[in-house]
């Protein structure tokens, strides 16, 4: 079974052709570095979100890979040119099943 997060994500509904708008991805996530010992001193085994892939009616448009250093609840934003309406699908992996994919329809008039 595959573990999910609570992920916001915030674009606009509409915009005009041709402005660039900025995507935001806040996801809670408690991002593990696998070097922390816990309450019984062993060490508490990584939990990190790795890979974050953005694309527009199929086209990536954004990509990155997160590492341990990154904080808890990471905030992810990146600009994108509306050229045309379609579909921003974003995928979320990491550690373990962590496999999640977010969807925003953008209409550009």
């Amino acid at each position: 079974m595959a573990t999910n997060i609570r992920v916001l994500m915030r674009l606009p509904a509409s915009t005009r052709a041709g402005t660039i708008i900025e995507v935001r991805l806040l996801m809670q996530h408690p991002m593990e570095t696998g070097f922390r010992p816990g309450a019984d001193g062993r060490t508490v085994p990584r939990h990190i979100v790795r890979r974050i892939d953005a694309h527009f009616e199929g086209e990536r448009v954004f990509a990155a890979d997160l590492f341990p250093a990154i904080a808890a609840n990471p905030y992810i934003a990146f600009p994108l040119r509306a050229t045309r309406s379609g579909t921003l699908t974003v995928d979320i992996a990491g550690d373990g099943d962590l496999a999640q994919r977010e969807t925003a329809t953008l209409t550009v008039t």
